[in-house]
């Protein structure tokens, strides 16, 4: 058996960003036209006017500030409101993994290894650009990595599930050394027309090198334990997929292919659940929450994270312990924890712990507890 340690991680950023200032311009210009479009029946009451939308609201709600996407100019068209991705031909390289090689070179780079020298590719994210061939066999290729490669999706729980995955398989001696890449287009499957959730995503792509820890290269992160949990529920939804035209209303704008959400039942039920899952975790392996030195949680909302930290912590943590990215890239699903982890962690001293939780749809909730190597 071998220890598995996180020698490396990267993040890509996308170019382009959406302010709350710039958002709310084009949902409200959207609500209008809806509303106009409605007026004989709001007036005779059959209908509800939209409400709009505002950067207080938006802050307040969620603690989010802007967000980077892909596309820009869908977005923020009032008479599109969605992103406007190029149609690519089977021989270039798909948008995910276009993302996903930035993420991974970076990683690279900062573990000190060749992709020569990488047996396994994860592609763990929400949501996926097409069914099959598997993204990650494109990124093994991209990347020029011998071994294999798989997708999985566990919501915004995948990064930490992948991790897990790829830790085992380190762990048994079946791969030396793994990448687990987070490629979400999240703008993608969120309904910008919605005032509820409008603000909510941005994309990213996050990328994790794990390897045997004698092979480090440089400062790295033992991998103490990893801890997954799953328990269904319906208050988190996406019905997209490739049975769509087999039902009736196939073709139909359907609100519920995209991202739906119960907010208040969310907070309710995923909270406590997932302060119990690391309690536990943490329990498991005799480490208590005054032995952690950062807590990078999955960034969907700051009310939930602040909630969370103070229940394993036992008091308010401060803001280096438990670092926020979601006022700047929002919710980037299964990213969000990876970037805080990848842009707070080389502070940390020899010995020093921390823990990756994130958590979501499902629900699932996945949890690393990592030591400091400096």
């Amino acid at each position: 058996m071998y220890t598995p340690a996180i020698t490396g991680s990267g993040v890509f950023t996308p170019e382009k960003s959406i302010t709350n200032a710039e958002l709310v311009v084009a949902f409200n210009a959207y609500a209008d036209l809806q509303n106009a479009k409605n007026a004989d029946a709001i007036e005779r009451g059959e209908m509800e006017p939209m409400q709009h939308s505002s950067e207080e609201f938006i802050v307040k709600a969620s603690g989010i500030e802007q967000r980077y996407v892909m596309d820009k100019s869908g977005i923020l068209d009032p008479e599109v409101m969605h992103p406007l991705l190029r149609q690519r031909s089977d021989e270039e390289p798909g948008i995910m993994t276009e993302m996903a090689i930035d993420a991974c070179n970076k990683a690279l780079a900062q573990a000190g290894r060749t992709a020569e020298e990488v047996d396994l590719v994860i592609c763990a994210a929400s949501n996926h650009e097409r069914a099959y061939p598997a993204i990650a066999i494109e990124i093994q290729q991209a990347l020029g990595i011998k071994g294999f490669g798989f997708d999985m999706n566990v919501a915004c729980s995948s990064a930490t599930f992948g991790i897990q995955a790829a830790a085992d398989m380190v762990r048994s001696g079946s791969v030396r050394a793994a990448l687990v890449v987070n490629p979400e287009i999240c703008s993608g499957h969120l309904e910008w027309r919605d005032r509820d959730c409008h603000f909510i995503f941005g994309d990213v792509a996050t990328a994790t090198l794990i390897e045997r820890i004698e092979d480090a290269q440089g400062p790295h992160f033992e991998i103490l334990s990893t801890r997954c949990a799953t328990q269904f529920s319906n208050n988190i939804r996406n019905n997209n997929g490739f049975l769509r035209r087999t039902r009736p209303d196939g073709l139909a704008d359907r609100r519920d292919m995209q991202f739906m959400q119960n907010g208040r039942k969310v907070f309710k039920e995923v909270v406590p659940m997932v302060s119990d899952h690391i309690a536990d975790h943490m329990a498991e392996i005799q480490i208590a929450g005054s032995d952690l030195k950062r807590l990078w949680l999955h960034q969907a909302n700051k009310s939930m994270n602040d909630f969370i930290g103070r229940k394993v912590l036992g008091r308010v943590p401060e803001p280096e312990e438990q670092p926020n990215i979601l006022q700047d890239y929002a919710n980037t699903s299964s990213a969000g924890s990876i970037i805080a982890f990848s842009q707070n962690s080389t502070d940390l001293e020899e010995g020093e712990l921390g823990i990756i939780c994130s958590f979501g749809a499902g629900y699932s909730v996945g949890s690393v507890i990592l030591r400091r190597h400096a």
